[in-house]
């Protein structure tokens, strides 16, 4: 593993990694904050999945994590949100597909099978380089995230409630199956068969007897995407229907930006250390 950067954050120590992936067969990029508690015990974990376009920068910078992070004792996780630069036809041509769009699955079609692998990149290569290289505690690991990364969150806490303990989405990707978004990028790496879409989609997973602890949902009113790609209220059916707990706020007047998510961060931060700081 090479270090990029490292420097001191909010008490704490940030900086900027890469890897050799033996999953998506290429380079990967990771951003960690380690609070100053880790300098001598295990501490909690908290990935957060960013969206489209993003990468491990993107909520490192943006998101105003740290210094909730740091008072909780939280290490904050930031993976990037697909391998780059590999080479592979139209992997560059769409904002919304390819280069930083893995959308936080396994990919089955050609010729994305091979490096678009992000779900079990994420789930379990990740998460046992982290485990093995830095003070974390295995057994405290929470997952939260922004857009296609909430759709990420989502779905990963609710197939893996035994690694996950906690979870929570800025305007996730409710429903991808019922998504521009999500049809496309189910298209182009899963192919047509919609059987297989399911796996990947937070509300058909919960209709069909997955669980998570306690979700929470930020959502603002003024987002653009809100009508026709994140759906929120599909899936807040969904878990009332299914006995799954789930808090979903509407945010009056808040987009899709990163302005909304350090607004509401503190919350977030607060709900994963009441569950991982008691575990």
């Amino acid at each position: 593993m090479e270090i990029i950067s490292e420097q001191a954050c909010f008490g704490g120590t940030q900086g900027f990694y890469s890897h050799l992936s033996s999953f998506t067969g290429t380079t990967m990029r990771f951003a960690v904050y380690q609070p100053a508690q880790a300098r001598g015990m295990k501490v909690p974990v908290l990935y957060y999945l960013a969206g489209l376009t993003c990468t491990e920068e993107t909520a490192t910078i943006k998101a105003g994590a740290q210094r909730f992070a740091a008072e909780h004792g939280l290490m904050l996780v930031m993976p990037d949100t697909s391998p780059r630069d590999i080479g592979l036809p139209g992997e560059e041509d769409d904002w919304d597909f390819g280069t930083g769009a893995g959308f936080y699955l396994d990919a089955v079609k050609e010729p994305w099978a091979d490096a678009y692998r992000m779900y079990s990149y994420v789930r379990d290569e990740l998460r046992l380089l982290i485990n093995e290289t830095f003070n974390a505690d295995v057994d405290r690991t929470g997952i939260f995230g922004h857009s296609m990364g909430g759709h990420g969150a989502l779905t990963l806490a609710l197939k893996n409630p035994d690694i996950y303990k906690s979870v929570s989405a800025f305007a996730p990707i409710s429903s991808p199956m019922q998504s521009p978004w999500g049809e496309k990028a189910f298209t182009g790496y899963l192919g047509t068969d919609k059987a297989s879409w399911i796996d990947y989609d937070a509300t058909e997973l919960v209709k069909n007897g997955y669980r998570a602890s306690h979700i929470l949902i930020d959502q603002g009113t003024a987002d653009q995407f809100l009508t026709e790609q994140l759906k929120p209220e599909i899936f807040e059916a969904a878990c009332k229907e299914a006995g799954q707990p789930l808090t979903l706020r509407l945010q009056e007047g808040y987009d899709h930006s990163y302005y909304f998510i350090q607004t509401f961060m503190e919350d977030h931060i607060r709900h994963h250390a009441s569950i991982l700081t008691q575990s």
